[in-house]
């Protein structure tokens, strides 16, 4: 069996990850197959020391992941 992120042979005893879509992966391929095939939703910001979130752009947070991207490049 291969890695559906890299295509390389898994190692027999090694720990691989499976999807709820049925990916079998690394797990150093797991967070790449993650953000490309399901594209979730994040919000960047800032944790203060009482563990409170603040974002950092309200505006940017409401745009889809490719917008997002794209403006960072």
């Amino acid at each position: 069996m291969n890695c559906r992120v890299c295509g390389t042979s898994f190692f027999i005893g090694r720990t691989i990850f499976r999807c709820s879509c049925g990916t079998l992966a690394h797990s150093w391929c797991w967070e790449k197959h993650v953000l490309e095939a399901h594209k979730p939703s994040f919000t960047i910001g800032t944790v203060d020391l009482d563990g409170n979130f603040t974002p950092l752009n309200k505006e940017k947070d409401l745009q889809p992941l490719e917008k997002q991207v794209a403006q960072v490049k």
